[in-house]
């Protein structure tokens, strides 16, 4: 904001100068002997009305101060003309001085032009923060139900294997860190490598398959060039620990179907798992509580560049997430920042 101002301040000085410059070339090249204190007047009864009502723009605006306005606005054109007749070598006369009111007419006019459209660009301006700081903080909330929804579900396993005194404990408490750490440190950023973020779920299936004692149950597949993406952070964990949840107890290897695809500036990931018949009673919604979450942040980051589908065929429940114009919405993010 301080810096539009400053724009506007300089453009100020710079108009008036070439302003002030082609006055006194034009009445130079009239062969005015009086040219130099004649550009001086009329600049200085230009900027005396041109500012004076500026400022009362500036201060007197609303309904209560409307009498205050116009009583000072009055005052602003009867004394308008002044500076020229005092600072003009003639002798003083009164043509000079009607002559100047309608400079003077000709300056409120330009000086309420101005006052207008600064006053729309700062109030654009300051609108456009206001929703980038409502969107910030929405954000930070929604990524904040992440974190503890997803502790307490790790927790509980941890606490499973610590009473089962299980050799893989300890391998358990390192992933927690892991998961941590980057939950903490790297997701703070508008945008994470995909790799990274890929990297993150690989450790959070790592943890969730210290629960089963059969191959791992998990299958992730990969193709295309993930390692050129940049994606939010913390995008598809809702949609992978829900398909664990609303699993049945026991799984096969494989059972759990993780799909990630680029192909140009598209992601596709998808998540597939069967359904258990407790969680089928008991899901009001396809995908689960974290699904809503899911929505919201996506409708946030990605606005008309997403599609999110469900499909639910009684034993088969699968999630289709595609992004578009990914690495568009990486660049222009970057050069947002680095404009603010």
């Amino acid at each position: 904001m301080d810096r539009v101002k400053k724009i506007f301040q300089l453009t100020h000085l710079f108009v008036w100068l070439l302003f002030a410059w082609l006055i006194g070339l034009q009445l130079a090249s009239d062969n005015d002997i009086y040219w130099r204190s004649t550009t001086a007047a009329f600049i200085a009864t230009c900027l005396y009305v041109f500012y004076s009502h500026f400022y009362l723009l500036t201060q007197y605006t609303g309904k209560k101060k409307v009498k205050d306005y116009w009583i000072r606005l009055a005052a602003i054109v009867l004394t308008g003309p002044l500076p020229f007749l005092l600072l003009h070598q003639r002798a003083f006369d009164a043509g000079y001085y009607f002559m100047q009111l309608v400079t003077v007419a000709v300056f409120l006019f330009l000086s309420w032009l101005a006052r207008v459209t600064e006053t729309l660009v700062l109030n654009t301006i300051r609108k456009e923060q206001l929703e980038k700081q409502a969107v910030e903080a929405e954000l930070y909330y929604l990524k904040s139900q992440i974190n503890p929804h997803f502790l307490f579900n790790t927790l509980n396993n941890i606490h499973t294997l610590v009473y089962k005194q299980a050799p893989a404990a300890p391998d358990a408490v390192m992933h927690l860190a892991s998961l941590m750490r980057y939950m903490i440190y790297e997701s703070n950023a508008a945008t994470v490598p995909l790799a990274r973020e890929l990297d993150y779920l690989r450790d959070y299936v790592s943890l969730q398959q210290l629960r089963y004692k059969n191959s791992p149950v998990v299958d992730l597949q990969l193709e295309g060039e993930t390692g050129a993406c940049y994606i939010a952070p913390l995008l598809f964990i809702h949609l992978l620990e829900n398909a664990y949840k609303h699993s049945p107890a026991r799984l096969q290897p494989g059972d759990l179907q993780v799909r990630v695809e680029v192909i140009e500036d598209t992601l596709t990931f998808s998540v597939q798992n069967p359904v258990g018949k407790k969680a089928a009673t008991t899901l009001e919604e396809p995908g689960g509580i974290g699904l809503p979450n899911v929505r919201k942040r996506l409708t946030l980051l990605y606005p008309d560049q997403h599609t999110l589908s469900i499909q639910h065929t009684g034993e088969i429940f699968t999630v289709l997430l595609t992004i578009h114009g990914l690495h568009a919405q990486a660049h222009e993010r970057k050069a947002h920042l680095l404009h603010h």
